[in-house]
């Protein structure tokens, strides 16, 4: 806020250039202009400290009052929190500021001032949090939570492209099912037709690796699963590398190194994100090669144990899908995830390849992040014999029709293929140390909630 009587004082835009709060280190000892919004603000008499964000950092600014003209203080001031300003001043080092820096004010200009934003320091209930997402997003705990998200979307990037992945992304809109037709949205297309959210890109998959030898897609996927659990969204984003030529064992390999690769990132690029969320960062350094690998059979021995010494309330029988509590006390037996290979071909998808040696398994795998974090990846072999899918198709009873180009795939040039999906937001949970994937997506989507 300018005033005609202190224009002469008011640094110019060359002399105050604007910068961002996480490039004060390279401007201290000069006049710099910042643009935000007022995270906090305390006051001692004739200091005031207004705390301000932009989205890269927090910096604490000290406005004495003989350094600003009397309109600046008094609308300093009387600032509400998430109130709109610029700020021009000096830049000094401080060790025990936030971040290291503080900014001497020399002028302020206030965009908007705000009155009752109705995120105060105070707790507040989830429900009331997430009906408040919108706003909710600027705090330091969920702005850390999506930086870190930020940084596994470019790890998964940099690796698969490092790597000699194609980025082949495949559609939203589907004409059947990939993961099973009870958790299917269905929306109406054109001429009375119907289309489907995608549950999985990994059919188009096969078809762009058989074209490019190894691929990937990467994008939002749907299940309409009615399901309320600390791991589930309805909407999540989900990254799919495939490969032509490849086996179950090439899978397990490539998800060793893949997952290493962005527990390490984030530990490098995020630092003060995961101080702020008090991580554990022990357990991500832990994350390395290799993994252990446990057949479904051993798998279901660890359970068995579980339950003898009380451990498990429920004794888990053969043939069954692993729920939430089996994953995480599988998990808590070791210091790193643990892949789980061969389960049940019952309880895997239809293309899925059976093992040579025992036609009951599939040579699938789910990767079960470690400190019971539950399933991160799914993955495995696919089936390549167009006898055996068009089986398993009538078996499933879907629509034949919807799946004659998958077919072709067959029909011409099969080969052994295999790939996974992983989902962002349970990754991102993992590496961040936090409960619910709800904080990992800007926006979730769940059982009971379409807004905001």
């Amino acid at each position: 806020m300018t005033t005609p009587e202190t224009e002469t004082h008011t640094p110019t835009s060359a002399a105050a250039p604007p910068v961002y709060i996480d490039q004060l280190a390279a401007h201290v000892g000069t006049t710099v202009t910042l643009h935000g919004w007022l995270y906090n603000l305390r006051s001692s008499g004739k200091l005031l400290f207004p705390q301000l964000r932009d989205g890269t950092g927090v910096v604490q600014c000290v406005v004495f009052k003989k350094n600003v003209s009397e309109a600046v203080w008094d609308a300093l001031k009387h600032l509400g929190q998430e109130s709109a300003l610029i700020v021009r001043g000096s830049v000094r080092a401080d060790e025990r500021a936030p971040g290291g820096f503080e900014i001497d004010v020399l002028d302020a200009e206030v965009v908007q001032a705000v009155e009752g934003y109705p995120i105060t320091l105070k707790e507040h209930g989830t429900e009331f949090l997430m009906d408040h997402r919108h706003l909710w997003l600027r705090s330091r705990r969920q702005h850390a939570i999506l930086k870190v998200r930020h940084t596994v979307i470019r790890a998964v990037r940099d690796f698969l492209d490092n790597d000699g992945f194609t980025l082949a992304d495949a559609p939203i809109l589907t004409p059947a099912a990939c993961e099973g037709t009870t958790t299917l949205f269905e929306v109406d297309y054109f001429e009375d037709e119907k289309a489907y959210l995608t549950q999985s890109g990994q059919l188009y998959n096969e078809a762009t690796a058989a074209a490019f030898g190894k691929v990937y897609c990467f994008g939002p996927t749907f299940r309409a699963e009615r399901s309320k659990t600390r791991r589930h969204l309805t909407e999540f984003w989900m990254v799919e590398p495939e490969m032509a030529y490849a086996t179950l064992d090439d899978v397990m390999n490539l998800c060793e190194r893949f997952i290493s690769y962005i527990a390490a990132r984030v530990l490098d690029e995020r630092k003060e994100e995961l101080k702020v969320l008090e991580r554990d960062t022990s357990k991500l350094e832990a994350i390395v090669p290799p993994f252990p690998r446990l057949h479904y059979d051993d798998a279901v021995k660890l359970l068995h144990e579980g339950h003898t010494r009380g451990e498990l309330e429920n004794r888990f029988e053969w043939g069954g899908d692993f729920g939430a509590p089996d994953e995480t006390y599988i998990s808590q037996q070791f210091d790193r995830p643990v892949m789980v290979h061969r389960y049940p071909a019952a309880v895997k998808a239809f293309y899925m390849k059976r093992d040579p040696e025992r036609d009951e398994l599939a040579l699938g795998v789910d990767v079960l992040a470690s400190e019971g974090y539950g399933e991160v990846i799914g993955g495995g072999e696919r089936a390549t014999s167009l006898e055996y899918l068009e089986a398993q198709i009538k078996a499933e009873e879907l629509p034949r029709e919807s799946f004659e180009w998958y077919l072709d795939l067959r029909r011409y040039g099969s080969v052994p293929h295999a790939g996974f999906g992983m989902g962002i937001e349970r990754c991102t949970a993992w590496m961040c140390g936090i409960e619910h994937v709800r904080e990992t997506i800007p926006f979730p989507r769940m059982l009971y909630r379409l807004r905001p």
